[in-house]
């Protein structure tokens, strides 16, 4: 009689026909991600390789270097599928309804031999169970990456340099502040006093939940480095708790221009540049 690795090969068309079917009667299947017809070849790919490189002897053996071009197929997969947006369950699926048209096939083809039967489907199963491992630890790999990425562009679109008026940048600060987030603020506000020819640079902190001694050191980085650019740092949104924390901590702002609204700040800005702001009354005439 025909062994496991036998039987595949000769119905790959049919493993592939009823892992399509598993899939697409699936109640989680999304395709609002990935059209059927993308869906099938992909598991028409892996399908090929998989069945093409199985024999008698790897099948006990997941680690073969024979399935290196299927863990490669599959790492492709999770990686995307992570990128995509699909969830780790989404992605086990696909997988593990691969496994349950494997034993289907075997099923059909060696019933009349319950034995030979129970030993395939147990080498099935650990075959396709190891390469589920493989599957959800590169699939937590590509949803890590994703992750860094959004926070990375979450960073940058919650650390925005204002030019609110010639020669006064603002930085509004929400959020905690730790060391990458300094680091991201500092090159943000730098780089705009560069471009900007700034002479003033206004930190509001008034998105800042709590101060604490390292954000109060974060601060003083930020505007030490404003400083050797050659500009004065102002910073606002100095509330009464965040002042009382500030001095209970012991924290010495002195030398540093402090205030407690972004409109305190601006006024001060005004007038340390000499300029001045005036309300035009209403019949002064428009040119």
């Amino acid at each position: 009689m025909a062994n496991a690795a036998q039987i595949l090969k000769s119905k790959k068309d049919s493993i592939l026909e009823l892992w399509m079917k598993n899939q697409l009667a699936d109640a989680g299947l999304r395709d609002d991600l990935m059209s059927n017809e993308d869906l099938r070849v992909q598991s028409e790919e892996l399908v090929e390789v998989l069945v093409d490189n199985l024999t008698d002897e790897n099948i006990n053996n997941p680690s073969s270097s024979d399935f290196d071009e299927v863990t490669e197929i599959l790492a492709g997969i999770s990686i995307s599928r992570a990128r995509q947006g699909y969830s780790p369950r989404e992605t086990g699926v696909f997988i593990l309804s691969l496994k349950e048209a494997l034993i289907e096939i075997l099923d059909t083809e060696s019933k009349s031999d319950p034995l030979q039967l129970y030993q395939d489907t147990l080498k099935v199963n650990r075959l396709i169970d190891s390469f589920s491992i493989v599957t959800f630890e590169t699939f937590l790999k590509g949803r890590e990456e994703v992750i860094l990425r959004q926070t990375d562009e979450i960073a940058e679109i919650s650390t925005p340099v204002i030019r609110v008026w010639d020669g006064i940048l603002a930085l509004p600060i929400i959020g905690t502040l730790d060391s990458a987030r300094t680091q991201v603020v500092m090159e943000s506000l730098l780089q705009e006093i560069v471009e900007t020819g700034s002479s003033i640079a206004i930190l509001d902190i008034s998105g800042v939940p709590a101060v604490d001694s390292l954000v109060a050191q974060h601060l003083l980085k930020a505007v030490s480095a404003t400083r050797l650019m050659g500009a004065e740092c102002i910073i606002s949104g100095i509330r009464p708790e965040i002042a009382q924390t500030i001095v209970h901590l012991g924290i010495d702002l002195s030398n540093i221009v402090t205030k407690a609204t972004l409109a305190s700040a601006l006024k001060f800005a005004f007038s340390a540049l000499r300029l001045e702001v005036k309300k035009r009354s209403a019949n002064t005439a428009v040119n």
